[in-house]
């Protein structure tokens, strides 16, 4: 029953249209267009005005028609940049950028799964009961559209977020919780060619710090990394203070809770021992979540694999996405790999043949939900 043409053709018209993050304006009204046009009850709530987006979330609702729990279907609309004037190319099978922006299949390869089925399921008459789709804004840097999301608009339980690598057949059941680590350390500005006993180098301490903290791959459930370093205001001038943003992340909350713990007492440490001070703050970004084999949708996901041949693989992701704010929530979310590579580069690329089989894959998932209940 999945169009082919008609998923290519759609998902070449959505990655050429701008949504950089915070800026989903055209993307969201072209999809309001879309879901209204299928039938559905489209709402857009508030998070735009809340984050500063210029836009807020989507949600559309489709009447159950059937038996089974309403089930939601996520994906994000915004995109990484470069991200903007984005030229796709179809060579072999394989639709990827033009080598100057991203693709954007992270995350539109997503919507354009979940509004073909959307088509199929109205053309055929496929039961259900009850779709409600959630097009989050602000996904890349911090989930701020699922955070924000007006969950009194949400009936669901149970869902999956069309978001991750891996090919159809891909459910991710296990993501980490990311806490989001910022210091900065203060010395004393001095003439760094007359009189440079005089200072403090902010510089020269956080370069101490860093270099006496556990960076990278931790364990198989932890990673850490400092990724800004910004301060200084000229080479002859002794820095007086300096900025690192760095962040840890963890399958495990006490792994995470060490980590981060680790790194806080390096820069305080070396911050004493060189006569300086450090202003430190965490923040917590997202929770981890972990779904056992026997959790709804991941059950209605393996049968549905099955069904139509695939090979379910359960896995374990360092990442997080919309679906750590939903289980943090207790909407029980599995997050479907769906064949996109390299994203975030501009060397990102996705095969028509998994742009396919994300739609006929998550049309399974529907009607096995439909027929699955007494799971639940």
């Amino acid at each position: 029953m999945v169009d082919t043409s008609r998923i290519v053709e759609e998902f070449l018209e959505l990655v050429q249209v701008d949504s950089v993050s915070g800026k989903e304006r055209q993307i969201a009204d072209l999809l309001k267009s879309k879901l209204n046009a299928l039938g559905l009850e489209v709402k857009e709530d508030n998070a735009g005005n809340i984050t500063g987006a210029t836009s807020g979330n989507i949600v559309g609702k489709l009447p159950a028609n059937g038996k089974g729990p309403v089930l939601f279907l996520c994906a994000h609309m915004d995109t990484v940049e470069p991200g903007c004037g984005v030229k796709p190319l179809v060579e072999n099978g394989i639709i990827r950028s033009s080598g100057n922006t991203v693709l954007g299949a992270d995350d539109k390869a997503g919507i354009v799964a979940i509004l073909e089925v959307l088509r199929l399921v109205k053309e055929h008459t496929i039961r259900h009961g009850g779709l409600e789709v959630i097009f989050t804004i602000w996904e890349e840097g911090g989930l701020f559209g699922a955070k924000n999301l007006d969950y009194s608009l949400i009936n669901a339980r149970f869902g999956f977020v069309l978001d991750s690598e891996g090919p159809p057949g891909t459910i991710v059941t296990r993501a980490p919780s990311h806490d989001r680590i910022g210091a900065t350390i203060r010395g004393r500005a001095a003439h760094a060619g007359i009189n440079p006993e005089s200072g403090i180098n902010a510089i020269h301490i956080a370069s101490h710090a860093i270099a006496q903290m556990k960076l990278g791959r931790i364990d198989h459930e932890t990673t850490s990394n400092i990724g800004v370093i910004s301060g200084g205001i000229a080479t002859n001038i002794i820095p007086e203070s300096v900025n690192i943003q760095g962040e840890a992340r963890s399958l495990d909350r006490a792994k995470l809770k060490a980590q981060t713990g680790h790194m806080c007492k390096a820069i305080k440490e070396v911050a004493v021992k060189f006569g300086a001070s450090a202003d430190i703050a965490t923040e917590t970004v997202y929770h981890s979540f972990n779904l056992g084999k026997d959790a709804f949708p991941v059950r209605v996901a393996v049968e549905a694999a099955v069904n139509i041949g695939l090979k379910p693989v359960l896995i374990a992701t360092g990442g997080g996405s919309d679906a750590n704010i939903f289980n943090h929530r207790g909407i029980v979310a599995a997050v479907l790999g769906i064949g996109m590579k390299n994203v975030h580069t501009t060397d990102e690329f996705i095969s028509v043949a998994d742009l396919t089989e994300n739609a006929r894959y998550l049309l399974e998932i529907v009607k096995v939900a439909q027929r699955a209940s007494g799971l639940i």
